[in-house]
């Protein structure tokens, strides 16, 4: 399939005279914007410097959710937004938007009535959209649906119900269906300067293939930047003086096994020491517990977890949890920076701040897009490719986005079955295996990841490294950083064997990979 070919998609850089859009980023938000491009007609390019998903799109609480927190900041709007949204993803991307109960504990008289209000406005709010209704849970109940939780002043709880995706994942898929859609998209190909007309209007790119080390001049009409807490270094390119317009904020989460909370259930927390929210969420097979909230006065591409941080974790779990996890449970660690907007009065309470979306315009005519959420990826890319066609440089057309199935969707009545995340692509990799037997061995005995899904992801999914694959194709160094590490040289191997390299570029895949893999292991 020409859509998925590497060498196919870099020719067009050469064929193609100009292009309509020009995103620059490959997450949520770059392929949000890609995607509503390719929807109204237009001829579109995204570059991607690393992997799609890379940053912090991959690096979420893996939930599609309105934000029952910003409902408590009185945020109704974007509450409102993000549940509308999330309906369109579940109906969109079903194979891998699932319903997830959560329970809120309380251990007050009032902490029930309290959260069972503001639920209920939750639920309103979503409309037709819900995805089930709030109810309040007796003690028993509380302790029969959440497996080891805390009993001790227990009162009750409160379920309600929000969506859980696997975000790297839908950013591959997202990917997929724009190139399906006729788009162009690179990923290990960074944008490296940018080029205007004798006026100063912006005309286009310089970019750089990371492989090759062959360099493009790309021109366009409009050049999104859409690179998340990135996004002050491509304005640093158009504007060298220009004020920073993101101040990152550090997500930090703890992988542990399922036995800290069995069940299907997922805990939240409402209102820990510093005022954050707690989530333990059943991921894949193992729990998620996070998140954090901490200002950093700079953006990295593998951000590290402060100790501070995983203490503050694994302090709260412990709290409510009868078994509490220690460091010695903690099977992969991972943080992830979220894009707020700057404060201007040099404020630093990150959790105040705004998650909507802002667009700006440059002088040059460059469009950045900041801030935001994965659950509103698709409505930000319909906004900045409105502002786009206010600016004049594209012909108007309807965004087709909102009723658009993204890559393999397919409802699946179990989202834990082996091989659902891939939906409808499932059956090719399943005939995959049946005439390559060697393929539907293991990675790790421990996870149902397979060698045949190296090989799809390197020929479908657009890998091209061991941390392309193990990081987001299959999620292993996310759910066990351990693990990851000892099927580094198998990966490594098949993917030599895809795309032609040589046992040299495989040590040094495992060696990357391997060190990598480190800054996730406590």
């Amino acid at each position: 399939m020409s859509h998925f070919h590497r060498p196919t998609l870099l020719a067009r850089l050469t064929s193609q005279p100009q292009w309509d859009v020009l995103v620059i980023g490959g997450g949520a938000t770059g392929l949000g914007v890609a995607l509503d491009a390719l929807s109204r007609g237009y001829r579109t390019l995204l570059l991607e410097r690393d992997d799609f998903a890379k940053g912090t799109s991959s690096r979420s609480t893996k939930l599609v959710h309105g934000g029952v927190r910003y409902l408590a900041q009185g945020d109704v709007g974007l509450v409102r937004e993000a549940l509308h949204e999330r309906g369109l993803l579940r109906q969109n991307a079903p194979h891998l938007v699932s319903n997830q109960e959560f329970i809120i504990p309380s251990y007050s008289w009032w902490g029930g009535p309290f959260y069972t209000v503001g639920l209920k406005l939750y639920d309103w709010l979503a409309g037709r959209r819900s995805f089930g209704d709030s109810r309040h849970l007796s003690r028993t109940e509380t302790l029969r649906r959440l497996g080891n939780l805390r009993p001790s002043g227990l009162r009750g709880g409160v379920l309600y119900h929000d969506g859980q995706f696997d975000d790297a994942r839908l950013a591959v898929n997202l990917a997929q269906t724009a190139l399906e859609a006729g788009g162009t998209l690179l990923n290990h190909c960074a944008v490296t300067a940018l080029r205007k007309d004798t006026t100063g209007h912006l005309t286009g790119v310089e970019a750089l293939d990371q492989e090759t080390g062959r360099t493009y001049e790309l021109r366009a009409k409009v050049v999104v930047n859409a690179t998340g807490v990135f996004v002050d270094e491509v304005l640093r390119l158009d504007e060298p003086t220009a004020r920073p317009l993101v101040q990152p904020s550090q997500g930090v989460h703890l992988v542990v096994g399922a036995d800290f909370l069995p069940g299907h259930c997922a805990l939240m927390i409402p209102k820990t020491d510093d005022g954050r929210v707690l989530f333990a969420v059943p991921w894949q097979g193992r729990v998620l517990l996070g998140t954090t909230d901490t200002p950093l006065p700079a953006a990295s591409t593998e951000p590290r977890a402060q100790e501070a941080e995983i203490d503050f974790i694994l302090r709260t779990a412990g709290r409510y949890l009868t078994r509490a996890p220690g460091r010695a449970d903690v099977l992969s660690v991972f943080a992830g920076l979220r894009p707020l907007a700057a404060p201007i009065d040099g404020t630093t309470s990150t959790k105040e701040i705004s998650r909507s979306h802002k667009i700006i315009v440059s002088e040059s005519g460059l469009l950045t897009i900041t801030g935001g959420k994965w659950t509103t990826y698709r409505r930000m890319g319909e906004d900045v490719v409105d502002r786009a066609i206010l600016l004049g440089r594209l012909a108007p057309a309807l965004s087709r986005t909102a009723q658009q199935p993204i890559h393999g969707a397919h409802p699946t009545p179990d989202h834990h079955a082996p091989l659902a995340a891939y939906g409808t692509d499932a059956t090719a990799l399943r005939q995959l295996m049946r005439e390559q037997p060697a393929l539907a061995e293991k990675l790790v005995p421990e996870f149902a990841f397979t060698r045949a899904e190296v090989v799809w992801a390197a020929r479908y999914e657009l890998a091209r490294t061991v941390e392309d694959v193990l990081a987001r194709r299959v999620r292993l160094l996310f759910l066990d950083a351990r693990a990851a590490s000892r099927a580094a040289p198998a990966v490594a191997e098949l993917l030599a064997h895809e795309l032609g390299h040589d046992a040299a570029w495989q040590q040094q895949q495992v060696a990357e990979f391997t060190e990598l893999a480190r800054g996730y292991v406590l």
